[in-house]
């Protein structure tokens, strides 16, 4: 059976149509003559995901992104990604759908986490979704410390720069040239006064030599006389404890009982007992030695005035009959 022309066109055009179809499904991650199956998780962003990009297990594609739609579910927009998964594999329920950069030019990828239980999901069953940390914010919150600390350096190097500003004006630089000037002059100051104490060492050699033969001399004498001079402080220590236990305690016995003494004296006289007791107690003895020492003093200037009243004499033994009465 001949076929004619335009059969073969039909047939040619319904296979490219055909080829068509499953290049573009093809590109888009869907295969039509594969075994498959729907899941479904949702995600508040999703970055560069897009369709056709890869579902991973472990690191081995199991499927790919297959359609991507935001939806609004309580009043809050989140994005719905839907994956078809092209192998026979049984996904435990609570297991993790995560976003996961798939290289290093931002591309990404979903990878399930699989989860410990027994019970399987089903084909239209929604996972857990979850984000893993981008380059960008991973690079972003290594950058943050050394920002900081990049801050806190450029204003150190501000603070520096500031104080070099200040040291380098006219002032500031004659005094550092002052500073260093002093400190030149200390140092070879220091070096003459180093120059001067060997000169002076070398010359005193002789003598420092023959101090420090005495100094071992009288170091050798004294450790060879070290047993006399412990017998004489020995023998001091007997007389010491001698004189301690004889001469001190019978003068301190002594000064006790004079002082006791003393304080009864000083008792009486305070009564009034005795001579000079009464002399510090009554003041009539004082006031009769006071007018008997003006009696005598009153005596004494009389007997001067008129010594002819008291002594009575004559060369020729003969009175005289002129003699004043009083």
């Amino acid at each position: 059976m001949k076929l004619s022309k335009e059969f073969k066109i039909g047939i040619i055009a319904v296979l490219t149509i055909i080829g068509f179809v499953w290049g573009i499904s093809f590109l888009k991650g869907t295969d039509l003559f594969s075994r498959k199956y729907y899941l479904y998780a949702l995600y508040p962003k999703i970055d560069n995901l897009t369709t056709a990009n890869s579902l991973l297990i472990k690191g081995y594609k199991v499927g790919n992104i297959n359609d991507i739609s935001l939806v609004n579910i309580g009043g809050e927009v989140k994005v719905l990604v839907k994956f078809l998964l092209k192998e026979d594999i049984k996904i435990p329920k609570n297991s993790i759908a995560r976003l996961v950069s798939a290289d290093l030019l931002g591309s990404k990828a979903v990878e399930i986490i699989l989860s410990d239980k027994t019970e399987f999901v089903e084909n239209g069953d929604t996972l857990i979704s979850a984000t893993e940390q981008g380059l960008k914010e991973s690079f972003n919150k290594q950058l943050a410390p050394l920002q900081a600390k990049a801050e806190i350096l450029i204003g150190s190097i501000d603070s520096v720069m500031t104080v070099a500003k200040l040291m380098l004006n006219a002032d500031a630089r004659k005094n550092i040239d002052q500073s260093f000037l002093s400190f030149r002059n200390a140092i070879l100051t220091l070096e003459k006064t180093a120059i001067k104490l060997d000169n002076l060492i070398i010359s005193e050699k002789p003598k420092i030599s023959v101090i420090l033969n005495n100094l071992s001399s009288i170091s050798s004498n004294l450790s060879k006389s070290e047993s006399k001079i412990n017998s004489i402080l020995s023998n001091v220590s007997n007389i010491t404890d001698s004189l301690s236990k004889s001469q001190l305690k019978s003068a301190i016995a002594n000064a006790e009982k004079s002082v006791k003494e003393l304080n009864i004296l000083l008792s009486k006289i305070n009564q009034g007992q005795g001579t000079l007791g009464k002399l510090i107690k009554n003041d009539s003895l004082y006031i009769n030695l006071n007018k008997s020492a003006e009696d005598l003093d009153k005596f004494l200037k009389d007997i001067k005035a008129n010594p002819k009243r008291y002594v009575d004499f004559s060369i020729f033994g003969k009175k005289d009959k002129t003699q004043t009465k009083n």
